[in-house]
């Protein structure tokens, strides 16, 4: 059978990767696609480098478009990046009858329901295993594996540079500002991060996984997005204490009310096994109705590992041309014409909306009746403590302080209660700095 004709626009990072295991591994996953697949065109700006890495073995040109005109190309992979031009390529493709295979969770974030839409018009198919989570075929997981089940919860550790930091900060006992550096020199983070630590290329992640596991469309405007700029050293070292760690959640779970779709810092248990993975590694844990709880680790970035996903999409592609487009798997899980429905049946729930408990770290003066004050103005709101510790002032601000920092940690309440208790709370004058939250995940 003739090998699949592969045009890849972009060689940079992934796209070298992709180009190198392939030519490594090109015999054995023949045998498994039950034929060749073959890179044939690469399209980059910088030809001069692109033609360093594949040498002879493909035709190497500076417009993308010269590789969606050949009809001899059978695949396009979009490994540029972005909303911009990729958007505009990536349907292109589509429209030339292409089928796609992209890294770009931004792109299918923000737009996926338009470029799904025009793949299934088209009869084409867009895959996308190496969008989320690098190497860990979570994607496949969700929308094949556990396709018996109805997925009640999915979070994830789905961001390697933040992990790297806060795992920084616990083990060397430092500030962000300073571990942020450290990321920086040691190229686990961008010269311009802010997508990172900010939460926003996790909450991308978190859209995709959110409306495979529900069948949903894609919502990005509508998750909450909260970072990890504003921890601190002394949060990570008090979550230590209580027997909890801090790590920046992608968080997608069914409620009576809708579903709930949010990225932030979030304390969880030491014991569980999310908690203990450190540095730049991702995991993903998936709880659904007849499986109960699994896990899925490894390297959530790099060239190799996000190769292997970018190649696992050309192989299920290759065994899938020229079959009947109503034989693949749908894009998000669920056949199209069911995603509006279930749209409406399962809303995005507001922030305000959202259930869970939390840490809080108050700052006060150290007198008589300040924790009798906070613990009132909680109760008045219907907020369940569940503990208290009131650090010694020495311990907070050295010998002779006059302040000290309360933890309270809360039962199971609603965002937007906690959002009216705080408010009050930050009014008293007794409060001396701002009130820190973080939520409490349990993650069972």
């Amino acid at each position: 059978m003739k090998p699949i004709q592969v045009g890849l626009l972009g060689i940079g990072t992934v796209g070298s990767g992709t180009f190198s295991v392939l030519q490594r591994n090109q015999e054995e996953i023949r045998r498994r696609a039950g034929r060749g697949i073959e890179i044939a065109m690469v399209a980059d700006l910088d030809t001069t480098r692109a033609k360093q890495v594949v040498g002879d073995a493909a035709k190497v040109v500076g417009d993308a478009r010269e590789v969606i005109a050949n009809p001899e190309i059978d695949v396009v992979v979009e490994l540029i990046g972005g909303y911009g031009i990729a958007k505009a390529l990536v349907l292109e493709a589509i429209a030339a009858g292409k089928h796609v295979v992209t890294a770009n969770k931004a792109l299918l974030a923000v737009h996926g329901t338009e470029i799904f839409k025009a793949a299934t018009e088209k009869g084409v198919i867009v895959a996308y295993e190496a969008a989320v989570a690098g190497g860990i075929p979570i994607i496949k997981a969700l929308r094949e594996g556990l396709t018996a089940n109805s997925i009640q919860w999915v979070a994830g550790i789905i961001n390697g540079t933040t992990n790297f930091i806060l795992s920084e900060m616990r083990d060397k006992g430092l500030d962000f500002d300073v571990v942020l550096k450290e990321a920086q020199r040691l190229g686990y983070a961008e010269a311009d991060p802010t997508f990172d630590i900010e939460g926003v290329d996790a909450a991308h992640k978190a859209t995709l996984m959110s409306a495979i596991a529900f069948g949903i469309p894609v919502q990005f405007d509508k998750a909450y997005v909260e970072g990890i700029t504003k921890l601190a050293g002394a949060d990570i070292k008090y979550a230590e204490q209580l027997g909890y760690r801090i790590k920046l959640l992608g968080i997608t779970k069914r409620t009576d009310k809708g579903v709930e779709l949010r990225v932030h810092p979030s304390l969880v248990p030491a014991k569980r096994l999310i908690a203990n993975v450190e540095g730049a590694m991702n995991a993903v844990v998936v709880h659904g109705d007849a499986v109960g709880t699994t896990l899925y680790y490894g390297k959530g970035a790099g060239s190799e590992p996000t190769a292997s996903a970018v190649i696992a999409d050309l192989v299920d592609i290759a065994r899938l041309h020229g079959a009947d487009p109503a034989h693949s798997v749908p894009a998000l899980a669920f056949q199209a014409n069911t995603l509006a429905a279930a749209g409406n049946e399962l809303p995005v729930l507001p922030m305000a909306e959202v259930v869970t408990s939390y840490y809080l770290r108050i700052r006060v003066a150290d007198e008589a009746g300040v924790l009798a004050k906070i613990t009132t103005l909680l109760a008045n709101a219907g907020i369940s403590i569940d503990a208290v510790i009131q650090r010694e002032a020495d311990e907070v601000g050295g010998e002779g302080s006059t302040q000290t920092d309360l933890i309270i940690l809360t039962h199971d309440t609603r965002e937007g209660d906690m959002d009216k208790a705080l408010a009050e709370i930050q009014g008293l004058g007794t409060v001396l700095a701002p009130i820190t939250r973080i939520r409490k995940e349990e993650l069972n």
